[in-house]
């Protein structure tokens, strides 16, 4: 089944001179390994094409349950250079959780009342 990665995980961003850093937190372990799964730089470029003019770079951190990914040359040179409305790429921890990824169908979505 389909679900949007905000049923799995929360996103922060924030800038980085011209890219934009997104982090993606899974909810739980389970979570996590989808996660890690069907994130891939490539699918990230995908979902951030029109705005990513650069390559995006993956990093891990298991011990967290998360994703950091650096989107370059996203954000029109950044701060007080740019003219983009969003100079700093806050919003791209959002933009990310719109994404959509393949769970299997016995898959429980956790509660965002209660994760581990």
């Amino acid at each position: 089944m389909q679900v949007k990665l905000s049923q799995l995980a929360y996103a922060r961003s924030g800038d980085k001179g011209d890219g934009s850093n997104v982090g993606v937190v899974a909810y739980n372990a389970a979570c996590y390994e989808i996660i890690k799964a069907a994130l891939t730089p490539d699918r990230v470029k995908e979902h951030f094409r029109e705005i990513c003019f650069g390559d995006v770079d993956r990093y891990e951190a298991p011990n967290l349950l998360a994703l950091n990914f650096i989107l370059h040359d996203s954000l029109g040179g950044g701060g007080s250079e740019s003219l983009k409305t969003d100079a700093q790429g806050k919003t791209h921890g959002l933009g990310i959780l719109y994404m959509t990824l393949e769970v299997p169908d016995d898959f429980e979505i956790p509660s965002r009342d209660c994760v581990s």
